[in-house]
């Protein structure tokens, strides 16, 4: 004889092999859909026709810095050590920008600077900007220690699912956007490789986790559905920022106005990750706690977590859009435009596309995920009830 209360707040265990291979068979085309997509998409190695228009450059450390030998009494150059790149190992005299907003330049900074072959020799180098390799790596260590410090091994599997991230993005996604090909399924194939490598690196190949992509799947589609619309009805050309003005002048093939929906589609991948994982752990723990509840309390109680996180969630996520055109707004505000003129110029416009559309896709992915997670969840308390104690 079995008693359903035998087994309150214990973990609900594994999943039978019929739900694993219900939850496998629903994934399994979207994986091969996406292992296709990597390998038709792949980058070839023929030439890239933005690096043709690449610029040399070198790295090295400023050993003095100099007036120029001319008329011009704000001129200065450096005398570089260069470390790496063009000429390296050597010294060399390099240019700076002189005049009231220019970097000041001192000795003992690491510098990047270009290198043009066809200019005079004394103006070959020039500097570019200041070398941040390494204040970035020592913040990316201290990055790397906090997250293992506190997440442990758990950690490690984040840290490996942003390498991935970051290494797919590097290989294959800039490179076939270079490529001419379509933005928004390059954008879908990067998007449905990240989600399963990094969910899985992350959570474990767990059903619990095959429920997070699903979740994140569905709510990722509605993401780039509403975006394609939106971009659209807006009439968005993808030519309102300087780097999309420059890659469609050297390079024609790709489409600028794509890649706003492309940016839209991965952009919120990032945080409906973050939600849907959330909701399945959430309906999973209530399951556990209390085996006796069906699956729509299940659901309900989710969707009480749920609502708190898409508030904090959104809140977020508009605050990071606004952040990123700060500068823009207070121009507008400085030349007295109204609010509803300077929303409606395409580079503020697309962010608030983005946002509110990100905010959609996060509220989607709420119910989705846990009406998926109390299916799931709530079956494999029901099979844990019917255990004998």
């Amino acid at each position: 004889m079995s008693h359903s209360h035998a087994h309150d707040g214990a973990p609900l265990g594994p999943a039978s092999t019929r739900v694993r291979l219900v939850v496998a068979t629903v994934l399994t085309p979207f994986v091969v859909a996406t292992i296709a997509g990597l390998v038709i998409l792949w980058p070839q190695d023929g030439p890239n026709p933005v690096g043709e228009f690449a610029t040399e450059r070198a790295h090295g450390t400023v050993v003095d810095v100099h007036s120029c030998e001319n008329d011009v009494p704000e001129c200065l150059v450096a005398t570089v050590d260069l470390t790496r790149g063009v000429g390296a190992p050597d010294r060399v005299e390099a240019l700076i920008p002189f005049g009231e907003q220019a970097p000041v330049v001192s000795e003992g900074d690491r510098i990047l600077l270009t290198y043009i072959e066809e200019a005079p020799e004394d103006q070959r180098y020039g500097f570019q900007d200041f070398d941040r390799g390494r204040p970035l790596a020592l913040l990316l260590a201290l990055f790397v220690v906090g997250v293992l410090v506190l997440s442990r091994w758990k950690g490690l599997g984040s840290l490996l699912s942003l390498a991935l991230s970051l290494g797919l993005l590097v290989i294959f996604t800039l490179p076939a956007l270079a490529e001419g090909d379509p933005p928004l399924l390059v954008a879908i194939v990067t998007a449905g490789a990240i989600m399963i490598g990094t969910l899985w690196l992350s959570h474990g190949f767990t059903v619990r986790t095959g429920v997070a992509i699903l979740g994140t799947l569905l709510a990722l589609v509605c993401t780039g559905l509403l975006g394609s619309l939106f971009t659209n009805l807006g009439r968005f050309t993808g030519l309102s920022d300087e780097g999309s003005q420059y890659i469609a002048a050297i390079n024609a093939e790709v489409d600028v106005g794509g890649l706003l929906l492309a940016g839209l589609v991965i952009g919120a991948l990032g945080v409906l990750d973050d939600v849907t994982v959330t909701q399945a752990a959430v309906v999973w723990e209530l399951a556990a706690a209390d085996p006796d509840a069906p699956r729509t309390t299940l659901f309900a109680r989710g969707m009480r977590v749920g609502r708190a996180h898409v508030a904090s969630t959104v809140n977020t996520l508009a605050l990071a859009y606004v952040g990123a055109t700060l500068p823009l707004l207070l121009v507008f505000s400085a030349l007295d435009l109204p609010f509803a003129t300077a929303v409606s110029q395409e580079l503020v416009a697309q962010e608030v596309v983005r946002g509110l559309v990100g905010g959609l896709g996060i509220i989607a992915a709420v119910p989705l995920t846990t009406a998926l997670a109390a299916l799931v969840a709530g079956g494999l308390a029901a099979r844990r009830r019917s255990l004998p104690t």
